[in-house]
Formats: structure tokens, sequence, C-alpha cells
């Protein structure tokens, strides 16, 4: 299950920039607004050093690591739900995604233009947000009447619908996201059936000048940020694109010494890829043999079976039971061998809830 995120912002924030950085997938990038017009998909890799450590041990023939997809769509402006820019076509492409990373220009450059004249980053995430909930309202209102006809014949399930259709309509017209509402575990499995782009958890992308990257304390407009997000229940990073460009064509030990010299410890990437699955409540297991070592993202509170299911349906199918060793045992010991000797190696069941650097061997029969 690789990790999706759609990346949104208003034009010029830096979007396309942060993007061909990250994916380094060249997708356009130019100083006017609309330049990205299709949306540009790009898949990463994401980096895990227990997966380096674990190829050096083991020594297979093919490594393979987690990945993360981005879709970058054309920047969005104020009336953009109704058509205004280049309309809400674009919004539906991120509708499929996992998270939404929102680019939010905290930089003066008075050569790189401001759709909207002036930098004001609170001001341009509203934006944002509001056209975000003007677009599920949209879906809503479709939906409602139809619901509502079939809940009048006495339709439970269209019954149930209805009355969370209507509950999600009147926060929309009050400009609350759907995030903001309490639901309960029936009720949040029907509100994920729409798709809403309100209930994705948001992660804020504060975008700065290359000189305030290593420091961002003093820069306002990230202050500002931060105090929005906490109202929000989001998270904030602070990169910035330039740079990201820059780390991006560096390979290993250049790419270390270059950030070295910034100040910086680990590239807006990696900040970006740890903050989302904390977001998003991620964790990642490997499995390791001759053959390859590959690392696989699953959802905290995973039982064995259900992990076992991300790798083939049969495995879950037919779970028997998972060979297990913690990523730091394996590694103290040196091999399985002798990890399996040191009574570090544990045969699991279909209950056990699989942790973060779990190192997996799955017993199945179909």
């Amino acid at each position: 299950m690789g990790l999706t995120a759609g990346i949104v912002g208003l034009p010029n924030v830096g979007k396309s920039t942060l993007f061909n950085a990250i994916t380094q997938a060249g997708a356009e990038s130019a100083n006017y607004p609309f330049c990205t017009i299709d949306p540009n998909v790009g898949i990463v890799e994401v980096p895990d050093e227990r997966l380096n450590k674990l190829t050096q041990l083991v020594k297979p023939k093919k490594t393979v690591p987690t990945a993360f997809e981005f879709t970058d769509i054309a920047g969005i402006v104020k009336g953009a739900s109704k058509g205004e820019g280049l309309g809400n076509k674009f919004l539906s492409h991120i509708r499929q995604v996992d998270a939404i990373c929102q680019v939010v220009r905290c930089f003066a450059d008075d050569e790189i233009t401001h759709v909207a004249g002036k930098v004001d980053p609170i001001s341009d995430i509203e934006t944002i947000n509001l056209e975000l909930i003007l677009a599920d309202l949209e879906t809503v209102d479709k939906r409602i009447d139809r619901v509502g006809k079939l809940a009048k014949q006495k339709d439970k399930d269209a019954a149930a619908e209805h009355e969370i259709l209507v509950i999600l309509k009147e926060a929309f017209e009050e400009g609350k996201m759907a995030r903001s509402i309490e639901f309960t575990e029936e009720q949040l499995k029907l509100v994920k059936n729409l798709h809403l782009l309100t209930i994705k958890p948001m992660l804020y992308v504060a975008n700065v000048g290359e000189d305030e990257v290593a420091d961002p304390s003093g820069n306002e407009y990230v202050q500002k940020v931060h105090e929005f997000a906490k109202s929000d229940n989001a998270e904030v990073i602070v990169i910035c694109a330039k740079i990201e460009s820059e780390i991006a064509e560096l390979d290993g030990e250049e790419k270390q010494m270059f950030l070295e010299e910034l100040g910086i410890k680990e590239s807006g990437l990696d900040q970006l890829i740890k903050a989302a699955y904390s977001l998003l409540g991620l964790a990642t297991y490997f499995t390791a043999g001759e053959q390859e070592v590959r690392a696989w993202t699953f959802k905290k509170g995973m039982k064995a079976p259900q992990c076992a299911g991300i790798i083939h349906t049969d495995f879950e199918r037919g779970f028997i039971r998972a060979e297990t060793v913690s990523y730091e045992d394996l590694l103290a010991g040196g091999s399985m061998t002798a990890a399996r000797e040191a009574g570090k190696v544990r045969l699991e069941g279909k209950e056990y809830v699989v942790q973060d650097g779990d190192v997996m061997h799955f017993r199945f029969n179909v």
C-alpha cells in the first residue's frame, strides 16, 4: 500500500518546483499562473536507512523500497470551485489520495509574481481551504436530493447516508472541514465513500527562502502558518523548494555534505515523508531473503494476516503464522540464524499486531 499525496496551493507558491525536486520528474515550472495544466504524477522511493542496512546484511539479488506517489495539480485560485482559473475539474485528480500537502508561500521575492499581489500565507490557506470546502459542498448537494428520495421510501441505508449528508452540508455552509466533524466508525465508512477533499489529513508545507531554511524561527509567515495549523489539527514542515531542487541533483555523500553546509539535518523530502507517515498512522515492515529485501507500508494497528495480504491476498487468506524478528534484534545478531539461536525470532499468530521495523516471513497455505 504505497502512500499517495496531492500537492495543492495557489499559483507560484513553489508547488511544481517542490514536485520536480522530490520526484525528479521534470514537471513544468514557470513564473506565471496555470503553468501546470495536466496533473503531474511522480513516484519517489521512500528513503529508509534500515532497508540499506538489511541489504548489507542479507546481500539479496535486489532491494525494493516502498513508494510515495505525488500528484501535482494546477494552482488553485479563488473561485476555482465555480470554474475560475482552470476550474474545479482539477480538484478531481486528488480525490483518491491519502493526504493533501498544501504548499504555502512564506518568502518575499519581487521577481516571483503572487496571484493576490502580496505575500499573505493565512489568506492563501483560507482561499485554498474554502475552495476545497465548496468543491465538497457541490459533491454533497448532487447526492443529497437523490438519497433523500430513497430515504423517504424507508430505505434504511439511504436514511443513514442522508443524515450524514445533511450534517456535512451544514458544516460546509459554515466553512468547516469534514475532518472537523466527529463521526462514529460506521458513519465514517459512509463519509469515506464520498471521497471528500476536506476529510483528508492536511500537511502544510511552508516554502521559505534559502537563507531561512536552517532556522525559520524568525520568519513571521511561518509562525502564522504554525498557529493556523494548530487550529486545523494539521502538521507543518518548513522547506525551501529551490534548495530541494539542488539537493535532488546530488548523491549520497555530496547530498549529506550540502545539507551540513546549510545547517539542515534532513532534506525536505525526508521531512515530508516522515510527517505524512505520522499524520496517516503508517509504519514499515520488511521481508528479507536471498531473492530480495523489501519494505512494505502498513497502517499501525494492522494484524499479521492483514499485513501479509499487502503482499498478496493469498497470503492473508491462507495465513498460518509469521516468523518475526525486530530490525534491531536482527541487526544485533548479524544474521537470521544468529538471531534465531539467540531466541529473538518469534512465531506470531493471527492476532499479532505488527510493529514498525518487524522483519517478517509469512507461512500460508491455500
